[in-house]
């Protein structure tokens, strides 16, 4: 029974890798830069609710990093910001301090990432990235909170 569950945790991971980087290199335009409103990381709030699906989340930004124009720079660093922003996601009991937090980590990783690869403003850059992904984890916030309220589709696929 265990390897059962094992396989499904690994195959709804696969499935959360690919939805994420499937997302993100749809939108290269504005997910990667200075400025850079990534849909896809609404999905870190599946690290809200349960921290199994922390794997896919971090994999699925590392593939979209390969895409990047500065895909070594983000495969790297972007894929640390999102772990620890799943991470934290997963620690903090409140989605709008998730919010928070993701914005923090993904401005100050990514910021110093555009600071030492391109030479640009720290403090600027760090600023911009905040803004975006703190607005898109806003815009996640709420719709997580929406989703929670429907009971069969939390209980059958977000908290087993």
């Amino acid at each position: 029974m265990n390897k059962v569950l094992d396989v499904k945790t690994i195959a709804i991971n696969a499935m959360i890798a690919a939805v994420y980087a499937a997302l993100t290199i749809a939108i290269a335009p504005i997910a990667y830069g200075g400025i850079q409103m990534r849909i896809s990381e609404i999905m870190v709030f599946l690290a809200f609710y349960n921290k199994k699906y922390i794997p896919g989340l971090v994999i699925g930004c590392f593939v979209a990093n390969m895409a990047s124009p500065m895909a070594a720079w983000d495969m790297i660093f972007g894929t640390l910001a999102t772990l620890l922003a799943c991470i934290a996601m997963y620690k903090l009991d409140h989605l709008f301090l998730g919010a928070l937090a993701g914005g923090i980590i993904n401005g100050l990783i990514v910021g110093a990432e555009l600071y030492f690869a391109l030479d640009l403003p720290f403090v600027i850059n760090a600023f911009y990235v905040f803004i975006g992904e703190f607005g898109v984890l806003v815009v996640g916030a709420i719709l997580f909170k929406l989703i929670y309220k429907n009971e069969v589709l939390m209980k059958k696929y977000i908290l087993e």
